[in-house]
């Protein structure tokens, strides 16, 4: 069903039928609280319609693989403590060096499945098994679905014997959603190649469900190739979403504590600050901005961004700087709640609003040259956020997405820096606002050659505790209950447009610069931020893709 027949052997790597020394899994610095009651939050399982699934976190170790001249290699681990009457769909596998950290899915028939043909179950049995690869001492094994069904995993054994056939389970293929390959585990360094899986169609509405087991293969591979697949919710009542109780509990358990740069001259502000202190609306042919009310009622409501308004600064030069320094007081979190990955788990983006974006700084650092751009980079109206990644099977944070301008990144809970208790520390760019997991610097463009746009963030006596200081503006699930404001229907943008000459600027640097040093960066200068050749006002959270869609990476 994955699409590969063969067996390939592997007898150059390295195989360890025992780990040295006990490994350890992760677990967040504090216990979970009691979370509040609610009706399928929290409580270990969830229905996806003619299954029930519930989430495993203990493994027992099989073995471990290193390819030769390879500095990691992975390890298979199985599934144990599974609880009774439910099944798993296959192994869990991640890089050696790695603290153990991950889950699978495991699920049972419901007891309510109405089955019009007995011979169609939701689950089933493997007919036998595929030999896809071995090395030494370590087998790896796809499950024969019968007709009518998927694997969804794989198993990995020791020795030759084929696995037994109550190992997993197969999955009617109505059941299913197929998936793409995602993350490399292990790579092209041997002729096994491991992957880590996600749903095809991932958002807000999005019904796949990743179990959490791998995808392996002896080539190299691309998605059109390959035929596999994750569980699909049926049931539209997404029982284990939280209610806004329990939303509200998370928030107080999770809330980040954001710092900003101590050099930041442009901070963060309510969006009523902004409004209130001369923000204006502007409409396309007309030459006088029309002032807002505290609320933003009187903006234009719906429809999309047609660039027939924009918000602008006040006109006056001095209250112009004022705004733009924004108001640290007033500043809050914007906190839209969705379910994710089918409803098993619930994203909690976090937008924060700041009046101005300050001009970016290009860095060599060979020659420890950094060059403050002219107003290349400066833009009205800045939106920023990043997402907590919550398990609804227990609450459990997951992971962190961090936006960095026109991408970002998801890191996991077991490589986040921790500020109280289970509360993760989110660190803001100097100017530009992008969030970042430490302390540092990180360059856009060529981290290796250090070359690039400089974005520089550190802790400061300049923070928001997000945990205190946030307002929920959006939870579309909740069917109500959640009275969006005014403003977040302003689909427009929330300043000009602005059109640089950034790359004059950077030719004319160039051109000073040692030849060596010049021709990388001739090379490079397509890969820096849109910043800085200009762009359209920036728009509001709800115009973003990942309103309603999954996070970009």
């Amino acid at each position: 069903m994955f699409g590969f027949e063969c067996c390939c052997g592997d007898k150059d790597g390295e195989f360890y039928p025992l780990l040295p020394e006990e490994t350890k899994p992760f677990c967040l610095p504090s216990p979970l609280p009691q979370w509040p009651e609610g009706q399928g939050f929290a409580t270990g399982r969830i229905s996806l319609g003619e299954l029930e699934v519930a989430i495993v976190k203990d493994f027992e170790f099989i073995a471990s693989y290193t390819p030769k001249k390879s500095k990691t290699g992975v390890t298979f681990y199985k599934p144990v403590s599974i609880p009774e009457g439910f099944f798993t769909f296959g192994y869990h596998c991640q890089l050696t060096d790695k603290q153990l950290r991950g889950h699978v899915i495991v699920a049972r028939d419901t007891q309510n499945t109405a089955v019009t043909d007995a011979e169609f179950p939701p689950l089933k049995s493997p007919l036998g098994y595929d030999l896809i690869w071995s090395s030494n001492s370590v087998y790896v094994w796809k499950p024969t679905p019968p007709d009518g069904y998927r694997a969804l995993g794989f198993v990995v054994t020791i020795d030759e014997d084929e696995p037994d056939l109550e190992e997993v389970r197969c999955v009617r293929d109505d059941l299913t959603e197929d998936c793409l390959i995602d993350d490399v585990i292990l790579g092209s360094s041997s002729n096994l190649r491991v992957w880590n899986t996600k749903a095809i169609k991932t958002g807000m509405f999005c019904k796949g469900v990743t179990v959490g087991t791998f995808f392996c293969s002896t080539d190299s591979v691309n998605n059109d190739d390959i035929n596999i697949c994750c569980l699909r919710n049926m049931d539209p009542k997404l029982e284990g979403m939280p209610n806004l109780d329990q939303v509200k509990a998370l928030i107080d358990h999770y809330g980040p504590t954001v710092y900003f740069h101590p050099d930041e001259l442009y901070l963060p502000s309510s969006v009523p600050w902004f409004f209130e202190n001369g923000a204006l609306l502007f409409k396309k042919g007309k030459s006088d901005g029309r002032s807002i009310d505290s609320r933003g009622s009187n903006l234009p409501q719906g429809g999309k961004n047609d660039g027939e308004f924009w918000l602008d600064l006040p006109e006056d030069e001095n209250d112009d700087s004022f705004v733009k320094n924004g108001n640290l007081e007033s500043a809050e979190l914007y906190v839209h709640v969705k379910p994710a990955l089918g409803g098993t788990f619930t994203d909690i983006a976090m937008w924060i609003f700041c009046p101005f974006n300050g001009p970016v700084t290009f860095t060599i650092e060979l020659l420890n040259l950094n060059i403050e751009m002219n107003k290349v980079g400066e833009h009205v109206g800045d939106w920023e956020h990043y997402t907590l990644r919550i398990s609804n099977f227990d609450g459990e944070l997951g992971s962190v997405y961090f936006s960095e301008h026109s991408g970002g990144e998801w890191v996991d809970a077991s490589e986040l820096e921790f500020i109280e208790g289970n509360k993760p520390t989110v660190y803001s760019s100097k100017c530009g606002h992008a969030s970042f997991p430490n302390a540092g610097t990180y360059i856009q463009g060529s981290t290796k050659l250090g070359i690039g746009v400089k974005n520089d963030v550190d802790k400061s006596d300049r923070f928001i505790d997000s945990s205190k200081k946030y307002q929920i503006i959006a939870a579309e699930y909740l069917g109500g209950v959640v009275e969006e404001p005014d403003w977040l229907q302003y689909m427009r943008e929330w300043g000009p447009t602005v059109l640089y000459d950034g790359r004059s600027e950077l030719e004319k640097i160039i051109r000073h610069l040692p030849f060596f040093i010049r021709l990388t960066v001739e090379t490079l200068i397509d890969f820096f931020p849109m910043e800085l050749y200009g762009e359209e006002g920036p728009t509001g959270p709800k115009e973003k893709d990942n309103w309603y869609g999954d996070e970009r990476c």
